[in-house]
């Protein structure tokens, strides 16, 4: 980490929604998933080796996927909230309103089957919002039932088996049993999360609206599944964790017309990044306000970024009292304002994060650097 001038553009995290005339926009039709409390790390195209998912590999074959989605709040409503309005601390206005004002047509659906009913009826006449929240992925996994025996035998040796923590606060249970029958019971769900994203799919190739329909395939938060002894997200250890199993969430687009094939992005890219992305892609505005995001366009149309305002170095999620940075390489996690428990990990060297560095003196300019950008990050955008 360079302490030159590597993090000196953090303010340009949030950048004048119109800076200059907006042009008219585009009018596809949007499918936006969300997969509720779905990590990265369980999907093959994210690179997991023991769960297969290939109606989601086929939209990141066929579309682009940011590799560094960062969620924009720990707990699951509010990175939900975060994610449809572009703010963190409540209020906005969601998306769906902010597209309805341009003439889209906006429905929602609560699974698969319930978003085929939607499109069934879909003449693509106008231009619609579909939103679809896939709430499958949550104990005791029912969704998964199906799938299960495709992990009969399966090891699952890339999740982790170990006992509780001592600071787990909920999801014991699964630990105290069968937990490597629990283990496959998740990924059985990642199957049936990824066969209703099939489904979906399916249906609008069938109704011939694929060409012109942007998919959006996300996740608010994500989870443990038994790595560092925890189960649940942030709210299932004492206090709140922000692993990167429970930040780092699926971010792919997929739109044929307007989106590159084939295409991943490295880029730091938080939730709160998705309502200003879709307000530059199509006719509709963010209404007045400080956006702590900006519109992540042209990185998946693989576009140059302007000079003057490159991408941002570190991403910043706010929860409470608690507060992370992460950069490229060092994730800082401060809690009641540097009182503590604070965690500082080397990404690089240690991915799992199991070697907290926040006392180590050798992290000490890293540390600095990091605080000094969340405190004012947080200043601006959260008080």
């Amino acid at each position: 980490m360079k302490l030159s001038r590597r993090h000196f553009f953090f303010g340009s995290l949030a950048l004048p929604a119109l800076a200059a005339k907006k042009p008219a926009g585009e009018t596809p039709h949007i499918v936006l998933i969300l997969a509720e409390h779905l990590p990265a790390w369980l999907l093959s195209c994210y690179g997991n080796k023991e769960v297969r998912t290939p109606n989601i590999d086929r939209l990141s074959l066929t579309g682009t996927r940011l590799m560094n989605h960062i969620a924009a709040h720990g707990d699951p409503a509010a990175a939900r909230a975060a994610l449809l309005t572009g703010m963190l601390a409540g209020g906005g206005t969601p998306v769906d309103k902010l597209l309805s004002g341009v003439g889209y047509s906006t429905h929602t659906a609560a699974s698969g089957a319930e978003a085929v009913r939607v499109l069934e009826a879909e003449s693509g006449a106008k231009p619609f919002l579909l939103t679809v929240t896939l709430s499958g992925f949550a104990p005791p996994y029912p969704g998964g039932a199906p799938y299960l025996g495709q992990f009969a035998n399966a090891k699952l040796d890339t999740f982790e088996q170990v006992p509780p923590a001592p600071n787990i606060a909920a999801g014991k249970e699964m630990f105290t049993g069968d937990l490597l029958g629990n283990l496959r019971a998740a990924a059985a769900a990642v199957v049936g999360i990824d066969a209703e994203v099939g489904v979906i799919t399916a249906k609008l190739s069938q109704k011939k609206l694929l060409d012109n329909t942007l998919i959006v395939f996300t996740s608010p938060t994500g989870s443990l599944i038994g790595r560092h002894g925890l189960w649940n997200g942030s709210a299932g250890s004492n206090p709140p964790n922000f692993y990167e199993e429970v930040i780092a969430t699926p971010m792919i687009w997929v739109w044929p017309a307007r989106v590159a094939p084939s295409n991943t992005r490295p880029e730091l890219v938080s939730g709160a990044d998705l309502t200003p992305t879709i307000c530059d892609l199509t006719p509709a505005d963010l209404p007045a306000g400080t956006y702590p995001g900006r519109s992540y366009l042209p990185l998946v149309q693989n576009k140059p970024l302007p000079k003057k305002q490159p991408w941002r170095k570190t991403a910043f999620l706010a929860d409470g009292r608690f507060g992370v940075a992460r950069d490229d390489r060092y994730k800082l996690v401060l809690r009641d304002e540097g009182k503590g428990p604070n965690e500082l990990y080397d990404l690089t060297a240690d991915a799992r994060e199991r070697v907290n560095q926040y006392d180590n003196p050798q992290f000490l300019a890293v540390r600095t650097q990091l605080t000094g950008e969340l405190t004012r990050w947080r200043q601006k955008f959260t008080v």
